[in-house]
């Protein structure tokens, strides 16, 4: 009985013993993590956010004549909803005629005021003539009775004689200054009339010109086309948006055979970005299918977008295709493929650890080492590693937990620097292909000039 006892009590001593010696201790219980070393093509890109939009268009713009009518601002007051297919010839919009009706009832009441002013100019030229061919008549009635006096007198004594004569001449005298002031009278008034008739011609002219700005406040299509919102700072311009006289666009006509998406990328990826790069564009409404397109402008001036907190950049994609479900203002997913490394190592982005030198966390002959690696290129996911890993290693995800007692295992000098020539070498390649890809757009855009090709501005 005491025996059974004993090796009871030994059991529970030993199974005492093994639980606690087995059992996983609280500071390692977490299960270590791999990932296999990959060999593979090895894709950098960037995505970016973009809305379609035509890489030309007719612009519709409003009258042209607003500034010298004196109109700088006016509302649209009626617009055709966007989307609609319009024919040439077919009505548009319509402006706000109130500001510019009231400036033609001013110059129309200035005309009828210059005619007004013109015939008082005419009858009153009529009644001082009268009065002056009156007096002239008289005048030539006195100088006439004159001349029989001294006729009559001619016997009688000299004195007589002469002072009939002087009387005679005092008349001729008074009759010249008569003709005189005719002429001046008639020189006035016709210097007045002239500034009259000056008035009333400028007044016309500025009649007639407001006239046709009015009539071209009725704007129609162009051509044949998809009538497409214009956009300003503040927004799209829709019917109660003001238009000026230095911008007059109301709409436009987009070429929906060549279109091009407008993407923002973010200061930090902007250094990767160049010209020509080839981008895999997706329309959001539609994810199943894509399409080819290529970087072709780049702006040089970040900007602040609402919503964005870093500066952003304003690039423009041209789409390769044409399809009939490629509307503008559709938003777009693009893919901007910067370069793809053939047959590379690469390995998890969570596996990568940067101090003083690059290295992974390796798992060789049972035992856990800091392995230096040459890294290269990464992407979203995963970086390339030059030297240091083969494809029958392993990499930790997560660090071990005794970090500081992992010992490094440092590359050969010679490997390091045959990393470092081949990552130069990878850099001349990519360069020839970002020079390459440039010159095609830079090719495609001398053709474009001197074909004249643009945006195509038709003014109203």
């Amino acid at each position: 009985m005491k025996k059974s006892i004993i090796y009871g009590l030994i059991a529970v001593v030993v199974a005492a013993s093994a639980y606690f010696m087995l059992r996983p201790d609280s500071a390692s219980s977490k299960a270590d993590i791999f990932a296999q070393v990959k060999n593979s093509n090895f894709v950098v890109a960037v995505n970016a956010t973009g809305e379609l939009k035509a890489k030309k268009s007719i612009k519709i713009r409003g009258p042209q004549g607003m500034r010298s009518a004196g109109i700088y601002n006016t509302t649209i007051k009626d617009l055709l909803p966007e989307g609609t297919v319009v024919k040439k010839g077919e009505y548009v919009a319509s402006l706000d005629k109130t500001e510019l009706a009231t400036k033609i009832t001013g110059v129309q009441t200035d005309i009828e005021k210059e005619l007004t002013k013109l015939e008082q100019i005419k009858i009153d030229t009529a009644i001082q003539m009268k009065g002056v061919r009156d007096e002239s008549a008289n005048m030539l009635f006195s100088m006439a009775q004159e001349r029989l006096e001294i006729e009559r007198n001619k016997y009688e004594p000299q004195m007589v004689i002469e002072q009939s004569e002087l009387k005679l001449r005092n008349s001729e005298r008074s009759m010249d200054q008569l003709k005189g002031k005719t002429e001046l009278m008639v020189i006035q008034s016709d210097a007045k009339v002239r500034e009259i008739q000056a008035n009333l011609k400028q007044l016309d002219s500025k009649l007639k010109q407001m006239s046709d700005v009015a009539a071209s406040f009725i704007i129609k299509a162009p051509e044949d086309g998809m009538l497409i919102y214009e956009r300003s700072w503040n927004g799209k311009k829709g019917p109660g948006s003001q238009i000026s006289a230095w911008d007059p666009t109301v709409a436009e006509l987009p070429d929906l055979t060549n279109m091009t998406s407008v993407a923002y990328i973010n200061e930090i990826d902007i250094s990767k970005i160049k010209k020509g790069q080839k981008v895999n564009v997706k329309v959001d409404a539609f994810p199943e299918k894509g399409f080819d397109g290529q970087i072709i402008s780049i702006a040089n001036i970040g900007q602040e977008l609402r919503g964005q907190e870093a500066k952003v950049f304003e690039i423009v994609i041209s789409i390769n295709q044409v399809d009939d479900i490629l509307k503008p203002s559709m938003t777009t997913t693009n893919e901007i493929m910067i370069y793809e490394y053939e047959d590379v190592v690469n390995v998890p982005l969570e596996a990568f650890y940067s101090d003083s030198i690059d290295y992974v966390f390796v798992k060789r002959s049972g035992k856990v080492v800091r392995q230096q690696i040459i890294s290269g290129a990464s992407n979203e996911n995963d970086i390339i590693v030059v030297e240091g890993l083969s494809l029958d290693d392993k990499v930790m995800l997560t660090p071990p937990d005794d970090v500081d007692k992992t010992p490094y295992e440092f590359l050969d000098k010679e490997i390091a620097k045959n990393a470092s020539n081949k990552l130069e070498s990878w850099k001349e390649k990519k360069a020839s292909y970002d020079k390459t890809n440039a010159d095609i757009v830079k090719g495609e855009e001398d053709q474009n000039k001197n074909m004249g090709e643009g945006n195509m501005i038709i003014m109203f």
